[in-house]
């Protein structure tokens, strides 16, 4: 899809079910102006009220192994040339700030899957401390999310999805649709 202009609603639909969660990664460095580009995207993302509460921290080299380090499910981080840490102001929007930035992540994660790059939702919930102390946030700042970000070294198979009828009701829980 990267470079077309308009693709068909069910084009949009299976580039959206064609996103994986990359662990993998080339040691190819990703050129600054498609970071620029994907948060200059993420922008859009939608946020309660509009109060976009959210900063986007990019690490590298040393900051972006120290975060590799805070969890055993973080260890994606260290192969990756680079990672965007998710930030939100919970003074700016202390009911939604959580809500906010998993979109402005999800936004991270589709704007870099359309420019051929990878990412994976590495979470930041369970050492929110450590990882605001690493890259030197205030203490309003929640970090939200950790990707990793880079060129795909691995194109893993779709997981098992639940069915519809599983997931799916009218009106109340249990009334199918």
């Amino acid at each position: 899809m990267e470079g077309s202009a308009r693709c068909s609603p069910e084009e949009l639909l299976e580039f959206i079910r064609s996103r994986r969660s990359i662990r993998r990664y080339k040691p190819d460095k990703v050129p600054i102006d498609l970071v620029k580009k994907i948060i200059d995207t993420t922008r859009y993302a939608p946020s309660a009220g509009n109060r976009q509460p959210w900063v986007f921290i990019v690490v590298e080299g040393e900051v972006k192994d120290k975060l590799a380090e805070l969890h055993k499910w973080a260890w994606p981080l260290k192969e990756a040339p680079l990672g965007i840490l998710v930030a939100c102001d919970e003074k700016t929007s202390p009911v939604t700030y959580h809500v906010d930035c998993a979109n402005a992540a999800m936004y991270i994660m589709l704007a870099a899957h359309a420019l051929g790059l990878g990412t994976v939702w590495l979470n930041t919930l369970r050492v929110v401390d450590e990882a605001r102390k690493i890259v030197g946030l205030p203490e309003n700042y929640v970090p939200i999310a950790l990707l990793a970000l880079g060129y795909p070294d691995e194109k893993p198979e779709p997981k098992h999805r639940k069915p519809l009828d599983e997931i799916l009701f009218l009106n109340k829980y249990g009334e199918k649709l």
